[in-house]
């Protein structure tokens, strides 16, 4: 069974030395680890081979990186790590947007993007946990689902990490800076911007399972909570 200790790791990256250095790091910590150079054949390789963690560089030859997340996000929730040299903000969020888990800018170091993949690969490679229930919801951690009745969504997991840690305080505001700090361990710096667009997109989700119910609100001026919905709703 696939562990934290030994993923199978797909690195997209056509800058070939570093391609090979980032992979010796990670086989050097037990991963195995394969290569694509170009955006082309990308969706089908996932869609065949089922990686645990893919690290996607955002400039590639035959088709840009957002373009292979937003396809792979439309049937998986494999765990994405863009890296890349474009650092402007619109860029951050435009990849977080559609998806990716997380976010490294180049250049960096082997050891850091390393951390980076074992933190992504803990929140979603861990032992199984029991669902966690709260009004109409249930989350499983280990497979990043939510479920409510006969329906069921997938989540990435920096919207997991965000609905579990509203989730687990009902009726508890939350700031948009204490919600950074459970979602992004590494306390990194982002924009308010950021956790709204994963606000967004989790909102969204989350009304395909409960679409007469509005669970996550807004508190103006403060942050969000989540709110069990009243008796007979």
């Amino acid at each position: 069974m696939t562990t934290t200790e030994t993923a199978y790791i797909l690195i997209v990256e056509d800058e070939e030395r570093l391609a090979r250095l980032v992979a010796d790091y990670l086989r050097a910590n037990g991963h195995r680890v394969e290569h694509l150079a170009e955006g082309t054949g990308v969706v089908a390789w996932v869609r065949r081979e089922r990686p645990d963690l893919i690290l996607l560089d955002l400039m590639l030859p035959g088709k840009d990186g957002l373009d292979i997340c937003r396809e792979i996000r439309a049937e998986s929730s494999v765990p994405i790590i863009m890296t890349t040299a474009r650092v402007e903000e619109i860029d951050r969020l435009l990849g977080l947007e559609l998806g990716a888990d997380d976010y490294v800018c180049k250049p960096y170091s082997p050891r850091e993007l390393v951390a980076r993949v074992k933190a992504v690969l803990r929140r979603t490679l861990a032992p199984e946990q029991p669902a966690a229930e709260s009004g109409p919801l249930r989350l499983y951690r280990d497979e990043l689902r939510v479920r409510a009745g006969e329906r069921e969504i997938e989540l990435t997991a920096v919207e997991f990490a965000l609905l579990e840690t509203l989730y687990g305080a009902p009726g508890r505001i939350f700031s948009r800076d204490r919600l950074m700090d459970r979602i992004y361990r590494d306390h990194r710096v982002v924009s308010d911007r950021t956790i709204d667009s994963h606000v967004k997109k989790l909102r969204r989700k989350l009304a395909e399972l409960v679409p007469d119910q509005e669970l996550i609100h807004s508190v103006y001026g403060v942050g969000y909570r989540y709110e069990l919905p009243a008796a007979g709703d």
